[in-house]
Order: structure tokens, then sequence, then C-alpha cells
């Protein structure tokens, strides 16, 4: 069990990054949402121990991460967004110095780990090419080979399918399902669709603070019978943005498809929808209800 509890970070120019964060995580998948700002990359890096914060505490099955980092990060797997690999080593070359300087010492033991990574990430085929020469996809893939090397109880993964093409967003959303159902998996991602698919609980956060947490489908349904839409001129948009919440708007063949939340059904051509996680992530930024008042 990964325990957050009121952790604090302000940066010397005065930014809140985190404002007391709490969360408590098991086993699986859990999703960070929140725009850019929203303290996310902050809270990842705490929990790898890269960055320290003012207050509040973090702790893994028991232990106290902050006052014990080099032991916690022996248990740790981190996927940052970007990350650079040496030119012209082969894949199973630098697997096998990362897990030497993640401390598998044993040769035999660092060979079993790395044909067993390169084989569940599909990449046993492409063990002696170059890691500078892989494409996107393949590279993510390497990325979470090496964040399980030494079998971590934590992994964290930032921005898991950026830049990805359809097919390989499948292909590491079904990787990432697979070792969530045994270690502790916590991925930041802005892609509403990531969190939907792969993640059994959420939290959104806003402003250095979480401002909605649980399962995907009991957020969801917590705004049934509350979103509606309407097609209407792009020009009207305007007119909607003071009497509803307005969460979303589309362009759909030249006309502006507006979702709105709302106490009841408001009428004037609005039509009633299921609610989709992404409703649930813009009425949580919106922070308010929308107030009854004459529809658009």
């Amino acid at each position: 069990m990964l325990t957050i509890q009121n952790l604090t970070k302000t940066y010397p120019n005065g930014v809140v990054a985190l404002g007391g964060v709490s969360l408590t995580i098991g086993n699986g998948l859990y999703g960070l949402l929140g725009p850019n700002g929203a303290g996310k990359s902050t809270l990842m890096r705490s929990l790898a121990t890269l960055v320290s914060p003012e207050k509040g505490s973090i702790t893994l099955d028991g232990h106290d991460v902050l006052a014990d980092p080099q032991t916690h990060r022996r248990r740790l797997g981190y996927l940052p967004q970007e990350f650079g690999v040496y030119p012209g080593i082969p894949a199973r070359m630098l697997l096998d110095h990362l897990a030497l300087l993640k401390g598998v010492s044993s040769r035999n033991e660092r060979t079993a780990q790395i044909d067993a990574l390169l084989h569940l990430t599909n990449l046993y085929q492409h063990r002696k090419a170059a890691v500078s020469t892989f494409s996107g996809g393949m590279r993510r893939r390497f990325g979470i080979a090496q964040a399980l090397l030494g079998d971590p109880r934590l992994v964290i993964v930032d921005e898991p399918t950026a830049g990805l093409d359809p097919e390989e967003r499948h292909r590491f959303h079904d990787l990432l399902a697979e070792i969530g159902e045994r270690m502790i998996v916590v991925l930041s991602t802005h892609l509403v669709e990531d969190v939907r698919q792969i993640c059994t609980r959420l939290a959104i956060l806003a402003r250095g603070r979480v401002v909605l947490e649980g399962e995907p489908d009991e957020l969801i349904a917590g705004l049934a019978g509350r979103v509606f839409r309407k097609s209407l001129d792009r020009s009207a948009v305007a007119s909607c943005r003071g009497p509803f919440t307005v969460l979303s708007t589309r362009l759909v063949a030249s006309r502006a498809q507006v979702r709105v939340l709302a106490p009841r059904d408001p009428g004037n051509g609005f039509l009633p929808v299921e609610p989709e996680l992404e409703d649930v992530y813009f009425a949580a930024l919106a922070n308010r209800e929308a107030p009854e008042a004459p529809p658009c």
C-alpha cells in the first residue's frame, strides 16, 4: 500500500505545486489526471524521491520513503516522459548495465530477468539492436523493461502513451494492465482515454490539490442525468457559458456540439446524454454546479 499524507511543496518563486495532497493507493493501475501546472509532475517526482516536499509523508508498505530514500529506490521503477539512451548500445547490453546499477549483482539473475522482460515487452527479437534506433513505441516498451528491473514494488509512469500511434497505444495499455496485476503502478497523463481504459482508480489534480478521487465507473455514474448536449452555431457558444457549466465543445460538420452540466433538463433543444469520464474531468475542474437559468 502506498500512502501519501498532506504532501506540500512550494517552489522558490512562490508557486504552490502541492497543497496538502493525501492519497491511498493499492495494487493495480492508478491514474493521475490534471491540466498543465496541476502538480502531477511534482507529485510523481516526490514519489521517486527526486523532489523533497516541505511537509507531509510518503509510506510504501509501512516504509518511510522520505526518511530512507535509498532503500525506496531499490523498490522503485520509474519511466519518465523523456529518457535518454546511450547511442549504439544494444538493448540487452543496456539492460544488463542498468540492472547492475539497480543492484542485481548475480549474472545469472540478471540474464533471467532481462530475457523475461524482453519477452514481456515483445522486444526479444530486437535485443541486439541499439535502443537509439528504436521507434517511439519500442522505446516506451524498453522504458517499461528498464523500470521493471529488480522486481520493484512501485512503478511510476509519466505520460505513458505520448507520441504513440493507436496500435502502439493499445499494446502499451495491455502491457501496463498486465504488470499492474502484481504491483502498484501510478501513471500521470493528460489523456482521459488512457485512464478510462486501464486504471481502476484515479485522482484529478488542480492547482496542487486533489479535487476528485475514486473509481472511474462510480465517478461517471455520479453525473447520470446531469449531462446534456446541443448542436448550435459556433457564434452561439458564448451564450451558454453564463447559464451553464460548459464541459466541452467540439466542431462537427461546421457546427458546435456543446456538452453542459445542469441539475435538470434545460430544454430548448438540449438532449440528455450518457456521461463520460471526460465529463467528470471537466466538471471537477469547473468545481461548481451549473445554476438554474434560462437555456441558451
